[in-house]
């Protein structure tokens, strides 16, 4: 679901029109007509007054549910370590920084060396 469809249901779950949307986030009426019809998009300071006055996470407002979800291959291991205690846990997080900073690292050297003029 596209950010305009989301902004609309929520509106609507809450019982808000346009306006009392508008008047709630202090932003013109016009404005919220054009994120619901898609021809505008929100500044981060008009999502974070749209999600406040929703009563929503800007992650919930501006992500559909499974954005953010991990892919399907990992979903199973990510399901069984919320099983783990806090310390196997922590243990887990230290571990995928670490794979997350190397891989970062590798991205970064690579393109460091691409850039560089070759030598002849």
């Amino acid at each position: 679901m596209q950010f305009p469809a989301r902004l609309i249901r929520f509106r609507k779950e809450q019982g808000l029109t346009q306006q009392g949307l508008a008047d709630a986030a202090q932003l013109h009426v016009n404005q919220i007509k054009r994120y619901e019809s898609g021809t505008a998009q929100p500044t981060l300071e008009a999502l974070v007054r749209l999600a406040k006055s929703l009563h929503l996470g800007l992650d919930d407002l501006v992500f559909d549910e499974h954005d953010r979800a991990p892919p399907d291959d990992l979903r199973l291991q990510f399901e069984a370590v919320s099983q783990f205690s806090e310390e196997e846990k922590q243990t887990v997080r230290e571990l995928l920084e670490g794979l997350i900073l190397k891989h970062e690292a590798r991205r970064w050297s690579a393109r460091t060396t691409a850039s560089k003029p070759r030598q002849k």
